[in-house]
């Protein structure tokens, strides 16, 4: 639970600050007055004053927010305000939010690559981590060892290892390894994902790691991969083809317990998805999300003038509306899906 608690509050701060960041940080550059940097919501624990800025911290770290001065379309255009600026300025301003969630992503994937794991070796069946305490570590297998074969069929790779143990949730299976030259078979039983019914034992395979420059490119291409994913998998469920299966914040906080307990490379890959699922939500035009302010400033760009702001205002508070209601259903789902309700 405690691991759960910390590891939700990290990833979800994470992510909040570098996209409140970005708009932070962009709006300092036009020279727009930045009235708060908050990561949180309701009371302050913590707040300090520089050149201007609040900088708090909020009780629940479920969100947060950048208030910059004249931000509201119905506010005046006063010097070092949000609406006094060129609309380019208030363009980048916005859209710096989602943009540095993919940063957040690239970095985090950079992270992976050079500093930590790298990437599974192709082609190899050694175990290149044991998680302590779980099924594995239980029964007596090492890192190191190099398996062989499950249940007397021998095993290619390790994508073959892990669907062989994904398929006998609670059931035992005997693992033939190598481990110093020496044979020997290693009795264990997968446990039971709940969410996914898969067998899982908590190893994890050999990796390698790049330079810097691999590393890099590296990061950006995964980053690029699972924004086309996400977008295609948003076009399937808009269009009817597949099912929505939408998790909220409990949801995700129990998603991010489990992934804690399988090790840090695995925790760090869903934390920078969920950077890449905050940017493109962010980018969806939907009232009260940035997408749909830059829609906002598209229209204006084409039109010359900006949209009435007693409009503007008027259907970002009904989105707004409407997303808390969608925020509500999904929380109450979560938790009859967790049996809490």
């Amino acid at each position: 639970m405690l691991t759960t608690l910390i590891a939700s509050i990290i990833i979800f701060g994470l992510l909040i600050f570098f996209h409140e960041f970005g708009h932070f940080i962009v709006a300092k550059k036009a020279g727009i007055d930045v009235l708060e940097f908050a990561i949180g919501f309701g009371p302050k624990i913590l707040s300090t004053e520089r050149d201007g800025t609040i900088y708090s911290l909020r009780a629940f770290p479920l969100g947060g927010f950048c208030r910059l001065k004249g931000e509201n379309p119905e506010e005046a255009k006063e010097e070092g305000s949000f609406q006094g600026k060129p609309l380019l300025h208030r363009f980048s301003v916005i859209a710096a939010g989602p943009i540095m969630n993919f940063v957040l992503a690239i970095l985090l994937f950079f992270i992976i690559y050079f500093f930590i794991f790298g990437v599974p070796v192709t082609g190899s069946t050694q175990v290149g981590e044991v998680i302590p305490g779980d099924r594995a570590d239980e029964a007596g297998l090492r890192s190191g060892d190099i398996i062989l074969a499950i249940d007397n069929r021998n095993m290619g790779d390790w994508e073959e290892v892990v669907e062989t143990i994904n398929a006998h949730p609670e059931e035992e299976i005997v693992l033939t390894i190598e481990r110093n030259g020496e044979v020997k078979d290693i009795s264990v039983a997968p446990r039971k994902e709940p969410q996914t019914d898969r067998g899982l034992m908590g190893i994890a395979s050999q990796t390698k790691r790049f330079s810097f420059f691999n590393s890099l490119v590296l990061s950006i291409s995964s980053t690029w991969w699972f924004i086309q994913f996400i977008v295609v998998s948003i076009v399937q469920i808009v269009t009817g083809q597949t099912a929505p299966d939408v998790a909220g914040p409990i949801g995700i906080v129990q998603m991010v317990g489990e992934i804690a307990e399988t090790g840090i490379y695995n925790l760090l890959t869903l934390a920078a998805i969920l950077s890449i699922h905050l940017g493109l939500l962010n980018l969806l035009p939907i009232p009260a999300l940035d997408g749909s302010r830059l829609m906002f400033f598209l229209v204006e760009g084409i039109r010359g003038k900006p949209v009435d702001p007693d409009k503007e205002g008027f259907i970002h508070f009904i989105g707004f509306a409407l997303l808390i209601l969608l925020a509500i259903f999904i929380a109450f789902r979560d938790l009859t899906r967790l049996n809490i309700l």
